[in-house]
């Protein structure tokens, strides 16, 4: 089995990859801070018909916080995971595994990434046939 640092630049492809990602996450979380007043009035017209639209603008601002922390937490993994595989550390496999699963939140580039890191990163286990 290949090790990360065996595999002579094997890994350089998916540590830009990851990189790129990670700065669109960060742009999504911006995206969000700019927008977040006129997020909340295109919401706030959808419910305006409920019965209790207060809790669930409440509800609201707490996903908006949330998404901002899960691209913000998302975007630095992945760019840790981007710069250990570009290095060929030793936590790279590890790294991109951890990025992988932050990845598979997030619409179709991130769950393609995501799912190509696993299949390619995931620790394989010794045949026995």
């Amino acid at each position: 089995m290949q090790t990360v640092n065996e595999s002579g630049g094997a890994y350089g492809t998916l540590g830009v990859l990851w990189a790129v990602y990670a700065i669109l996450r960060f742009a999504g979380a911006a995206f969000i801070v700019v927008y977040e007043g006129m997020l909340t009035v295109m919401w706030g017209a959808i419910i305006t018909r409920v019965a209790n639209p207060f809790a669930l603008m409440s509800l609201f601002h707490f996903f908006l916080v949330f998404a901002i922390v899960l691209n913000i937490v998302a975007g630095i993994v992945s760019l840790f995971a981007a710069i250990a595989l570009l290095g060929r550390a030793g936590s790279a496999r590890k790294l991109a595994l951890v990025a992988s699963f932050f990845g598979l939140t997030n619409g179709p580039l991130g769950i393609a990434l995501g799912a190509y890191t696993l299949v390619i990163c995931f620790p394989r286990g010794s045949s026995s046939s």
